[in-house]
């Protein structure tokens, strides 16, 4: 299966968790914080959304840095990925 977003939606793939800190410590999976940071996996058209014109500003295999309580979680085939409307990314991750 595929998903593909409507609208000025993306779908993200979260990048993994870091296992461990810049000093060497080894975190525990309770301990370890929801990266923000993801990967683009599918970009919607844009088009008209409430009443204004959208183009899309994001492209396919970019990283991007997303709204921390955003989107909507989605599991399909067994990998999990994040729904989120344009205006919740925040930047771009050259």
């Amino acid at each position: 299966m595929k998903l593909v977003p409507l609208s000025d939606r993306v779908v993200l793939k979260q990048l993994e968790a870091e296992e461990k800190t810049k000093s060497g410590i080894i975190l525990a999976s309770s301990a370890q914080e929801k990266p923000q940071e993801a990967e683009v996996i599918a970009v919607g058209p844009g088009g008209v959304v409430d009443g204004k014109e959208i183009k899309m500003q994001v492209k396919e295999g970019q990283k991007v840095i997303y709204s921390k309580y955003s989107g909507t979680d989605v599991k399909l085939d067994g990998e999990e990925f994040i729904i989120v409307r344009q205006d919740d990314i925040l930047a771009v991750v050259e």
